[in-house]
């Protein structure tokens, strides 16, 4: 999976020969009636609902309390809403002091609270989402990313002007391409394709916890660390190569995130279980943006 948060059987697939587990879910159907005079007696009264069943606008996801793709974009919106506000907030107080050096003034604070606070909820949410969905932690988890991500931001936007315009665009274009070749059905989630997305994705971790063991003791200098140091390959940093892989590993990702929200409105479940879909979403592109964030510094750094 992309997200620890769609590791509830609200969005894995069901046997349909079997009840779903989760809180909420639908019970199987009790047996039918079969004596011919309740048929008979019934026949009027059902034919009177289904005209009017018919004439009345669709449920939607309120009426039914299920899950539902709108639903889930709605609360994503207000997630990102969230996220903003507070990134608003992290980019004033990061950059409160600022003088014409790049490096002085500047206030790491809200990016390392944003930082450490959105982690630990982030493993909270995903931990516990498979028992009970907790929507005031998710709300907590985008303002604690927010002040990360305008933190961030704002100290590379001081260094290189221009920077969060360039990875804002390319961030949603990554994320639009992904979003429509899914709903064409150019794209889907594979079982093959995710065993090599957790073994990439392991490779990448395990390289990143190493960078920033370098990094700590001083061995690598750069200040992005391995991703700054150049490679064989046209002299180009190893970060602009990997972060490549990085942004592709992301987008499937992102497929996987729209997959498994797909399964949870196929399945029924609780409406409530739309803000994991939204949370899953939205850990995900946090990540693909600050990828691209890097990928663009090094990029200029080196001009």
């Amino acid at each position: 999976m992309s997200n620890f948060a769609f590791n509830n059987p609200a969005f894995q697939q069901q046997d349909p020969r079997n009840v779903a587990t989760y809180p909420g879910a639908p019970q199987a159907a009790q047996g039918a009636q079969t004596a011919s005079f309740q048929h008979a007696a019934m026949d009027a009264t059902v034919n009177a609902q289904l005209e009017g069943m018919y004439a009345s606008p669709s449920a939607g996801s309120l009426e039914t309390d299920r899950m539902s793709v709108e639903d889930t974009v709605w609360k994503t919106a207000g997630l990102f809403g969230i996220l903003l506000v507070t990134a608003a907030v992290g980019w004033v107080w990061t950059l409160g002091g600022v003088t014409f050096n790049p490096y002085a003034g500047v206030s790491m604070l809200p990016w390392i609270i944003g930082a450490l606070g959105g982690f630990v909820l982030a493993m909270v949410v995903s931990f516990t989402s498979r028992k009970k969905v907790r929507p005031a932690l998710i709300f907590a988890y985008a303002a604690f990313e927010g002040l990360f991500i305008g933190g961030i931001s704002a100290f590379f936007e001081r260094i290189w002007p221009g920077i969060v315009m360039q990875a804002t665009v390319a961030t949603v274009a990554v994320v639009a391409v992904t979003l429509v070749l899914f709903a064409t059905g150019l794209v889907r989630a594979s079982k093959k394709a995710t065993k090599v997305f957790l073994i990439a994705m392991g490779g990448y971790l395990v390289f990143s916890l190493l960078n920033l063991v370098l990094m700590w003791t001083g061995v690598v200098k750069d200040a992005f660390g391995l991703h700054g140091a150049p490679s064989p390959l046209f002299g180009l940093p190893w970060g602009l190569l990997i972060g490549v892989l990085v942004v592709i590993m992301a987008a499937y990702s992102l497929v996987m995130d729209f997959d498994q929200i797909q399964q949870g409105v196929r399945n029924g479940a609780p409406r409530k279980y739309g803000w994991l879909g939204a949370f899953g979403i939205m850990v995900t592109v946090v990540w693909l943006y600050v990828e691209i964030l890097r990928m663009i510094a090094i990029a200029r750094g080196n001009n």
